[in-house]
């Protein structure tokens, strides 16, 4: 059994209106004809500000599961309540600010810029707030959030679980977000983790909702420890370096964990250019797998000798959804068929079974003469085998 608690969210009313939406408010559109004040007027607006904002995130639920799950909307509605306040042509409150500053997605954002040593600041995030342009796209915004917050995300916590060893736990909360960056990110994997995505009227709900499966699956992942028999931390640190990186096979893995299964299009829910870029990179597979071989074997044969050069080559495989993620796809759909999900879950902690696995069935697939897939070569497998 899972928990996933939603934050409230902007209210609707019959017919999916929002109910009390500042942009459609009568008592505020009509105010000259009805002779409201702008005082009157304010505190209209002060009221659905008021009703319409989360509360505080409540504490985890207690009960047994697998899946702990929180859906907290709190900084984005407190950004558009102040959007909304600005289109009424009335001053913000300081009342309004401080719920924005002291939400917790604000709050745990500022903290990990500041952990990256990056410049944040509260002067320069309300003159992002108060731009004209987010103005512009406030009605697109609501609405994706609305959209957004109607998802099953306990749904895809489960699908997930499927693909993951049965001592994984998801203990996660998400953050639709409003800031200046639009980027997304997993922030505390090992500690609280927390999944930050940039409010996106271009990513319908379904989208968001497998781009929440992808990242709870590397919370997953991340919440399981190495087998006991693992020969990682006798190896040496050339070995240990290049089983690391192979961890990043794990982009793979979350693509088929969220999409459910082998049979449906890791991409099913993105739009038209996103499925073509994928399936044109897929063709690339033979080329890339021996790409990563050929990092794999500088990093055992120390031409890469210092982490900033492995790091340098290694995240240049990440790209949009780049090679750790088609290879380790592949990967993982090729050893799945074969041998079975169990399988394929036991192998993604252990990267020489890993490649071995996909090696026995890619083989058999060669054989049988289909279109021929590239192998990992003896001496990577030897190398990495190595105690």
């Amino acid at each position: 059994m899972s928990n996933l608690v939603v934050l409230p969210r902007i209210a609707r009313g019959r017919g999916g209106r929002q109910r009390g939406c500042p942009d459609r408010c009568p008592a505020l559109t009509q105010r000259s004809r009805r002779g409201t004040s702008p005082i009157s007027a304010m505190r209209i607006l002060a009221a659905w500000v008021l009703m319409h904002l989360p509360v505080p995130a409540p504490a985890w639920p207690q009960a047994d599961g697998r899946v702990q799950l929180r859906l907290d909307t709190s900084e984005a509605v407190a950004v558009l309540a102040i959007v909304a306040i600005r289109q009424a042509g009335l001053p913000v409150p300081d009342s309004a600010w401080r719920r924005l500053f002291a939400s917790e997605p604000y709050r745990r954002l500022a903290q990990r810029e500041a952990a990256m040593e990056r410049t944040f600041t509260e002067q320069a995030f309300r003159e992002f707030v108060l731009s004209d342009d987010l103005a512009a796209r406030a009605t697109s915004l609501r609405r994706t959030l609305d959209a957004w917050s109607s998802r099953d995300l306990d749904a895809s916590a489960r699908r997930v679980l499927a693909y993951l060893p049965p001592d994984a736990r998801i203990r996660a909360v998400v953050y639709p977000v409003l800031k200046p960056q639009s980027n997304s990110f997993v922030y505390d994997v090992r500690g609280d983790p927390a999944i930050f995505l940039s409010l996106d009227p271009g990513k319908s709900s379904a989208d968001f909702e497998n781009t929440v499966a992808h990242e709870l699956h590397h919370i997953g992942f991340a919440s399981v420890s190495p087998p006991p028999d693992s020969s990682a931390s006798r190896s040496s640190g050339r070995i240990r370096s290049a089983r690391e990186w192979m961890g990043a096979f794990g982009e793979g893995f979350a693509m088929l964990a969220a999409a459910g299964g082998p049979d449906t299009h890791p991409h099913a829910q993105s739009p038209a250019e996103v499925r073509k870029r994928w399936d044109r990179d897929m063709a690339a597979f033979n080329q890339d797998l021996g790409k990563l071989e050929a990092f794999f074997l500088d990093i055992l044969a120390g031409r890469l000798a210092t982490p900033e050069e492995m790091r340098r080559r290694g995240f240049s495989f990440f790209g949009v959804q780049g090679p750790w993620y088609t290879v380790g796809y592949r990967m993982a759909v090729i050893i799945e068929r074969r041998y079975g999900r169990a399988a394929l879950i036991a192998s993604m902690t252990d990267p020489p079974r890993l490649l071995a696995r996909y090696n026995a069935a890619a083989g058999e697939l060669n054989a049988a003469g289909t279109p021929p897939l590239a192998l990992w070569s003896s001496r990577l497998l030897r190398e990495i085998s190595a105690r």
